[in-house]
């Protein structure tokens, strides 16, 4: 009988342990139910409720081969913007502006976490840590 009250307890806290999810889980999730937020306010207006972009006119937000590539930029361009730049996303070119946003770090990270999850791409959380060194290395 107590083995059957301690198994069953076991159970019942690995159930509870499980459910709670790994710390990397919960972090995973701050940044991205809070980018989510974020994009809703500040861009989603421009790059479309599914980040499809707009026509010629804004680049889509859904390759992922773009993303990876330009990772460590990904936080230059959200923070500064862009001016006349060319991009090349799904093979296809755009050229214009975006505007700088005045975000802090970790609200960048937020915001990079659900794009870069979202829209086809999983490429795990995007830390306020990651945000302020890659924003050393704006050009």
């Amino acid at each position: 009988m107590k083995f059957k009250i301690i198994a069953g307890l076991v159970l019942v806290l690995s159930v509870i342990i499980a459910s709670c999810g790994s710390q990397e889980d919960m972090e995973f999730k701050r940044y991205y139910l809070g980018g989510e937020q974020l994009y809703k306010q500040r861009c989603q207006n421009c790059h479309g409720t599914k980040g499809e972009g707009l026509s010629n006119l804004i680049p889509p937000l859904t390759d992922s081969t773009f993303l990876k590539t330009n990772k460590k930029q990904l936080a230059c361009i959200v923070n500064n913007g862009l001016k006349g730049a060319l991009l090349v996303v799904h093979g296809k070119s755009f050229v214009g502006d975006m505007p700088a946003n005045d975000m802090s770090p970790v609200d960048i990270a937020r915001v990079l976490t659900y794009v870069t999850n979202s829209f086809g791409n999983k490429m795990g959380t995007v830390t306020s840590e990651d945000v302020a060194r890659d924003l050393k290395d704006c050009k």
